[in-house]
């Protein structure tokens, strides 16, 4: 036990910021997983008969989607809250929180270069301007794969980046705290 009370205050902040960035992780995977929930709620609460909560959702959902029947996976014989391309990100950002941990520390600020971020815009714009310039007509399929791929990528971006706002808002409280 030779360390200095500077080293020990190090060991304990650093911690502290580890089990924080798992909180962090935590919420942002319970978050993702009530959301991909939320986006299935409408087909079951429409095959049940609780029409009043299933239109009140796909309405809530219309504000971010198009939600057109032929574009949107359906479940129990009505379509998802949202369309196949959306659904596939929500998807890929939970899948995405689901997997960090595995491919890096949690607690780890630094981002990923920002060319992944761009490269997985890449089979989106390429699949939305071919199907608009009439090249070819994207699928289900190609939508909900190319959503997924820009999910994926922005979770691995999030995490990193909710991680560090939570820590710089704990750290000048945890520096004013009166020293024993």
């Amino acid at each position: 036990m030779n360390q200095s009370r500077e080293e020990y205050l190090g060991l304990e902040l650093s911690v502290f910021l580890r089990r924080q960035a798992w909180k962090v992780w935590t919420w942002a995977l319970v978050v993702s997983l009530l959301w991909v929930a939320l986006v299935l709620l409408p087909p079951i609460a429409e095959f049940l008969d609780l029409d009043s909560l299933g239109a009140g959702l796909y309405h809530g959902f219309s504000y971010i989607c198009h939600q057109m029947d032929d574009r949107s996976f359906h479940l129990l014989g009505h379509k998802f809250g949202v369309c196949s391309r959306c659904f596939g990100v929500y998807l890929g950002l939970l899948a995405g929180f689901v997997v960090y941990p595995f491919l890096r520390p949690v607690d780890v600020i630094e981002p990923f270069p920002r060319f992944w971020l761009f490269g997985a815009m890449i089979p989106i714009g390429i699949d939305w301007l071919l199907t608009i310039f009439g090249i070819w007509e994207n699928t289900f399929t190609s939508r909900f794969v190319t959503g997924l791929i820009l999910g994926i990528a922005c979770a691995v971006f999030i995490v990193p980046a909710l991680v560090e706002i939570f820590r710089l808002s704990t750290l000048p409280k945890m520096q004013k705290r009166p020293s024993e």
